[in-house]
This record gives structure tokens, sequence and C-alpha cells, in this order.
């Protein structure tokens, strides 16, 4: 059974079943050119909280040993997911500039507030690579699914192509699932990975 928190911030609700350390293993499918990536792969979420409206993301993936071959690091990621709302003059920043005014905390009536048409939540998930590249995504979650696409990527200039992503996540049968698509080294916006985590 999935045990919510109830000491949360208003604008963590929506977000709070992803709370949590999340392991388990994937596949990776993708062509680019002549060349095809294929294998399993283990991967380790984890999504907390500080106590502010946003949530802390991490987030490791490993190609799993296979015969004589060793595991291999193939992604540190790390960012933070939040809703999408207009900044106002009692949130602090840009940098480390505090706020210009006092204000109550928000509610669950605010974060109704931002609720779209379609019954979820917009959000924005700002996240950074160790091969140097930074992702800005937006996209929606609505109840147990996220569904999310880049509006940004920007890489370090010897880092490899990358254009496009968008990531799917969902809980099912208590378990997070999630699939990443993606355009890069000169292939098609295309499924590249998905893995079914949980919760330790």
């Amino acid at each position: 059974m999935l045990e919510l928190p109830t000491d949360l911030p208003a604008d963590l609700a929506p977000l709070s079943w992803l709370i949590g350390v999340w392991e388990g293993t994937g596949v990776i499918e993708y062509t680019a050119g002549d060349h095809r990536f294929e294998g399993e792969f283990t991967h380790r979420v984890s999504f907390s909280h500080d106590g502010t409206g946003h949530l802390n993301y991490s987030a490791t993936g490993w190609m799993a040993a296979e015969g004589d071959r060793e595991s291999t690091p193939l992604v540190a990621e790390t960012g933070y997911w939040r809703l999408s709302r207009p900044a106002t003059a009692a949130d602090a920043g840009p940098a480390l500039l505090p706020p210009m005014e006092e204000s109550a905390p928000r509610t669950v009536d605010d974060v109704e507030k931002l609720r779209a048409e379609s019954g979820g939540f917009p959000i924005e998930v700002s996240l950074a690579h160790s091969d140097g590249a930074l992702e800005l995504y937006l996209g929606e979650i609505n109840g147990p699914r996220v569904d999310i696409a880049t509006d940004a990527i920007v890489r370090s200039a010897g880092g490899k192509e990358y254009g496009a992503a968008s990531r799917m996540y969902g809980l099912v049968d208590g378990h997070l699932l999630w699939a990443w698509d993606i355009a890069a080294l000169g292939g098609k916006m295309a499924s590249h990975a998905s893995a079914r985590l949980a919760r330790v």
C-alpha cells in the first residue's frame, strides 16, 4: 500500500507519490545511423524534499554486466521537479536574492488554481547530466502519471548531439514504470529506454 507523507508543502501534494528511492532494471533500444544500441541496465532513482516547494531528484544508470563485460556507467543526473506557476514577489530568487515581500504559506486552494482542464497540473523538471547536458522539461502530472517533453536542451561544446527528449512516468501496481524517448546522434525521436522500478 502506498503511504503518502502528510507534512509536505501544498505544492508537493500532486508529486508526493514519487517520493522515495526506486531501483530496478530496464532495456535500451535505439538506432542512430548504422549503430544499434541495445542491452539491459540497472537504474536507481531518488525523489526527496527539503521542506520547500520542489522535489530533489537524482538518478544513476549502469549497463548490466554480461559475460566478460563489466557493468558500465551510463548516466548520472540530478535536478528538481516542481509545479509550474508564475514566480511572485514572495518567492526567493533569482540566485540568492531573498523574497521582496512576506506571504502566507501556500494552501491546497492555491495549488488547485493551477489545475489544468485535463485534470492534471503543469510541471517543470530541470535536470543536469554528468556528461554536461542540461534539460528543461515541461509537461503535466495527472494522478499517478507524468508526461514531460524538453522545452530546451543545452550541452557543452564537446558534448554529443542531443536534440530533444520526452519522458513518461507512471505508478502501476506499486512500481514506478518509465519510458524515455530521445532524438540524438542524428537519430529521429524514438524510444530509447524504459524500466520498471520498485520502492526500496
